[in-house]
């Protein structure tokens, strides 16, 4: 059998947090309000611009429930 010693031996560098990727891009996200949202800066930049405008609002004709 073999000593621990000869064994190499290497130890991973632990940073505190599991790397989260960017859904959009897959890049590394570092700042911890990417991280939440789960998008780097720049794509949440170029989400927004892709937004829709909102619908207009309309009334929408029902009949009555019955027993009411």
């Amino acid at each position: 059998m073999s000593s621990a010693a000869e064994l190499p031996v290497e130890v991973p560098k632990v940073t505190g947090t599991a790397p989260v990727p960017c859904r959009m891009c897959g890049q590394p996200l570092r700042d911890p309000m990417s991280r939440r949202w789960g998008l780097g800066r720049d794509c949440r930049r170029k989400l927004r611009m892709r937004l829709a405008p909102a619908p207009e609002q309309h009334e929408v004709e029902q009949d009555a429930l019955p027993g009411l």
